[in-house]
């Protein structure tokens, strides 16, 4: 085990929130409050991306109806925990992200004609920043003392035409937030340095 005093500008306690939380199914009966909304974002959106183009969207799901119509696109697996969650987040990627470059990027706004002559290209731009973007933000949840349950086990046309319906979105993940409960079984292996790490 690293010293990790030694070698982190974070204290042990700092990067066991961040890092050794666990992923919970379970939430204790606590509301997420719009301050910690706004803050979740405020966190998440200051890590980089590609030309700080910022492609993740978040759409927060309350209790209610709203929530009913996502669990009915969740997989039977993750149906009750979804119903549930204090809160749920709806994480997609604004297909659209390359018509704003004057706004990300005000010093090279020319930058997006290259997406917009090709549309494949700012596809999977888009996602795979979009995606380097949900990373930050279960951490800005877990930085905030929030347990985060990020899922990809759900019908994402379903969630698009239902949910997203007219908002130029696609879903990515969906995360369940709030305070949560440890599970009680173990917790599952991680791969080693040595199986998961090239020196070249």
């Amino acid at each position: 085990m690293i010293d990790t005093i030694t070698q982190s500008q974070l204290t042990d306690e700092d990067l066991h929130l961040l890092f050794n939380s666990r992923t919970v199914s379970e939430f204790e009966d606590v509301e997420v409050t719009e301050d910690q909304k706004r803050a979740i974002y405020e966190l998440a959106k200051m890590g980089p991306t590609a030309f700080n183009s910022q492609p993740l969207h978040v759409v927060w799901v309350e209790r209610g109806a709203g929530r009913e119509r996502l669990v009915s696109h969740m997989m039977p697996g993750n149906q009750p925990k979804t119903e549930a969650a204090p809160l749920v987040a709806i994480l997609a990627v604004d297909k659209k992200w390359h018509h704003k470059f004057e706004h990300f990027l005000p010093a090279r706004p020319q930058m997006g004609q290259m997406y917009l002559d090709n549309p494949e290209l700012a596809e999977t731009t888009g996602r795979d920043n979009a995606f380097i973007q949900v990373g930050y933000f279960v951490m800005a949840v877990r930085a905030l003392g929030l347990a985060a349950g990020p899922m990809t086990g759900f019908d994402t046309a379903g969630v698009d035409e239902d949910l997203l319906a007219g908002m130029d979105l696609s879903s990515l993940v969906v995360v369940n937030i709030g305070k949560g409960v440890d599970p009680s079984y173990d917790r599952s292996p991680r791969y080693s340095y040595e199986e998961s790490t090239t020196t070249l």
